[in-house]
């Protein structure tokens, strides 16, 4: 019977062949069926693989750049904050904590590193999870998936789509080329943080190439979990997890070991620049510029090789424009200096009176329509009587001063009182050779207030406008040494009489004072003689693209325009009557640095070379001895310049331009609405409440020698001048002059 049991259990020759064919089949078999798996992965069967060209333009969110002159980033257009860097931009100290944290070997393998991942799966086995991804993988992940899956089939055929993904990277770039990759596209979790540009400078006010260990090795362990290791929510964390990267650098010999125990001592520093719209210089401006690059591509229908449209927020584009970062944050500096100073004048004006009485009452009711909190109360239905007791009821909110924001608790109507007694200001600077715009200053607080009052808005230009009326004169055969009547006055008759209110300074007065000392009697005399359309087409041949109405008070600026405009006519003056363009865009490239557009602006020759000069002449007199003075008395400018104040009925606006031979620049000052303004002409006058800004800025402008903007006088035009600007001579032969000017006009 034993014997029989020990025959069957032993196995023969022919059932050891059997077997042997049957291993080797199902060994062959799951081979087989791996490598059709993995083929299948490989060419797109359960998901799309990037092609080679995916790989070098990943689909990512990349913000677009504004650069200025000087080639500083003025800002950035985005939905996630991504910008891309260079392997020449990375500081060697990010390199060295990446791949002493996350890949030791990756120098030594080719995408996947086997020896690592067969070691991190017998971890696995006894409970010990670690993670086996090589940077090239991780990259991988980064670029072409929609994030880690979450189930464990879709999870797994992921890891083979990551891990094909990594050998063609591997065969196809260089590792700089791959961890540049890595970085610039990694997640830094909170604040729209996304690449390692974008990281360095929200959390350490840096760029890459300049970060020290401490900051690498913060950043680096992002990595693992950017929210629970993040510096700012959980410092702790960040520090133990710094300090793992720093250990791992000394293990891997970046650092010693003395080296090593130093930086784990140190505390964390941070300087956290948080990026948002209105961060960074000229916020305005960029503001301003995106609306008109998508204008200018729908226009001249500029879309990619595709025919889909360019997206500012995503497509990583490089925007070159004229501004200088120096002479823009100049102009900001200025601007802050002197709104603080008046800001604190105009309150202490309305202190113990009531600026919303009477009919001023509806300047709250406008205030309150106008407001997004009323627009949303509407779409919810609210009736009038409770949305009433809505702007009544105290809510906690943040407010604009000049030290600040401000955290308070007030009611939505007196938000709106508050809001309307904030003075705004506009500035803009350009040289009216090149026509290129050198700085912006759109408002006096993005954040706060939105809207662009160098361009967008337009406001009454008062005296402003007066040289207009000037040139055509000149242009017409006028010297400024003509004396005219300068007397209350009526132009016109019937429905269209006209007469002008002012201040006489005596008469008859010269063309040259009357325009120094403003004066409206002498103005309205001119503009009866040489036309108000001649004026008024001239103005517009000048720039001017608003409204201006053929009737007599445009001479005293009875029109609306832009500082943008204004300050582009006056540069037609200094340019020898030539108008150029004014130009803030120079050429926008994509992000590969091949350009889509370039801006070429129009010039037009709109005055007599001589008539301009001329013109600018007389404007030098308003600086050397009339209402533009305070120049020279109380900030001691010693240099040729010129310019002009303007100041509006009951001094709603502010204004004054000033020019230089190499710019133009232009200042408005007033509140939201023309019915607030300042109770006396004092205060409230382009002299006080505009040429401020001006003087401020061009102090700085000068005071900075690396602009190399000099102090020399307007140049003559070719072919020099033939009329007489010295007054005192011009009047021994006066009558000669005045006959010939007779003949000429026709009377």
């Amino acid at each position: 019977m034993s014997k029989q049991v020990k025959k069957k259990n032993t196995l023969t020759t022919e059932d050891v062949k059997r077997y042997t064919r049957n291993f080797w089949k199902v060994l062959i078999g799951v081979i087989l069926l791996e490598f059709l798996f993995i083929f299948s992965v490989g060419i797109g069967l359960f998901g799309k693989l990037p092609t080679f060209r995916d790989l070098e333009n990943p689909k990512s969110n990349l913000a677009s750049e504004v650069i200025s002159a000087d080639n500083v980033v003025l800002g950035t257009y985005f939905v996630q904050n991504r910008s891309n860097v260079r392997y020449d931009e990375l500081s060697p100290n990010l390199v060295q904590a990446l791949i002493a944290t996350e890949d030791k070997r990756f120098y030594r393998h080719s995408g996947i590193d086997y020896r690592r991942t067969f070691t991190i799966i017998f971890y696995n086995l006894l409970g010990r999870r670690q993670g086996a991804s090589t940077i090239t993988q991780q990259l991988a992940l980064n670029l072409f998936s929609e994030g880690r899956a979450r189930s464990t089939g879709k999870r797994i055929i992921q890891k083979f789509q990551e891990w094909i993904t990594a050998v063609r990277l591997e065969r196809n770039y260089t590792k700089e080329e791959i961890i540049t990759m890595y970085f610039n596209t990694v997640d830094f979790g909170a604040y729209n943080t996304y690449g390692i540009k974008s990281a360095a400078r929200t959390y350490f006010n840096t760029t890459p190439d300049k970060l020290n260990v401490q900051q690498a090795a913060i950043l680096v362990g992002m990595l693992k979990g950017p929210g629970i290791y993040s510096p700012v929510r959980y410092p702790q964390n960040a520090i133990r997890r710094r300090n793992v990267v720093i250990e791992n650098m000394r293990s891997e010999g970046f650092l010693t070991r003395e080296e090593s125990l130093k930086l784990q001592k140190e505390p964390l520093v941070l300087d956290m620049r948080i990026s948002n719209y209105g961060e960074g210089l000229a916020p305005y401006f960029r503001a301003v510029m995106k609306r008109e690059i998508q204008r200018q591509f729908n226009e001249m229908s500029i879309t990619k090789a595709d025919g889909t449209p360019w997206d500012l927020d995503r497509d990583g584009l490089k925007i070159y424009t004229t501004i200088n970062s120096k002479m823009q944050l100049y102009a900001e500096e200025a601007q802050k200096e002197w709104m603080k100073t008046i800001q604190a004048s105009f309150d202490k004006q309305w202190k113990s009176r009531d600026p919303f009485r009477g009919d001023k009452a509806k300047l709250l009711e406008t205030g309150m329509k106008r407001s997004d909190r009323y627009r949303m109360l509407k779409q919810a239905g609210k009736s009038d009587a409770e949305i009433k007791k809505d702007f009544d009821t105290p809510v906690p909110m943040t407010i604009f001063t000049w030290e600040g924001n401000k955290d308070t608790t007030m009611t939505p109507m007196d938000s709106i009182r508050y809001n309307k007694l904030i003075l705004r200001n506009a500035f803009m600077s350009m040289e009216p050779q090149t026509g290129y715009v050198r700085a912006w200053v759109g408002g006096i607080n993005f954040e706060h207030y939105k809207y662009d009052q160098v361009k967008m808005g337009t406001r009454q230009v008062g005296s402003t406008a007066k040289p207009f009326t000037y040139a055509v004169a000149i242009d017409n055969g006028f010297s400024p040494c003509f004396q005219v009547p300068n007397v209350p006055l009526t132009v016109g008759s019937g429905p269209y009489a006209w007469t002008p209110r002012g201040e006489s300074v005596g008469s008859p007065i010269t063309l040259r004072r009357a325009l120094a000392n403003s004066q409206n009697f002498a103005t309205a005399y001119m503009v009866n003689e040489v036309g108000a359309r001649a004026v008024a087409t001239l103005t517009k041949r000048m720039g001017i693209t608003s409204e201006v109405p053929e009737y007599p008070s445009i001479s005293l600026g009875a029109y609306e325009a832009s500082v943008y405009d204004m300050v582009g006519a006056y540069s037609a003056f200094v340019n020898h009557g030539v108008w150029v363009e004014p130009t803030y865009i120079l050429r926008i490239e994509d992000k590969n640095g091949m350009p889509i557009y370039e801006k070429a602006p129009r010039v037009t020759k709109v005055l007599n070379s001589e008539s301009a000069y001329i013109m600018v002449d007389m404007l030098k007199s308003v600086v050397d001895g009339g209402s533009g003075q305070r120049l020279r008395w109380r900030y001691n400018f010693t240099n040729p310049m010129g310019g002009k104040t303007g100041t509006t009925n009951d001094n709603a606006d502010a204004w004054f331009i000033g020019i230089t031979p190499e710019l133009v620049s232009g200042v408005w000052t007033g509140a939201e609405d023309r019915g607030i303004s300042f109770y006396s002409m004092a205060e409230g006058q382009g002299a006080q409440a505009a040429l401020p800004v001006f003087a401020l800025y061009m102090q700085k402008v000068y005071a900075d020698t690396t602009l190399h903007y000099t102090k020399d006088d307007f140049p003559l035009p070719e072919g020099g001048i033939s009329k007489e600007l010295d007054c005192s001579k011009y009047q021994e032969f006066m009558p000669q002059e005045e006959e010939k000017l007779d003949d000429r006009l026709g009377f």
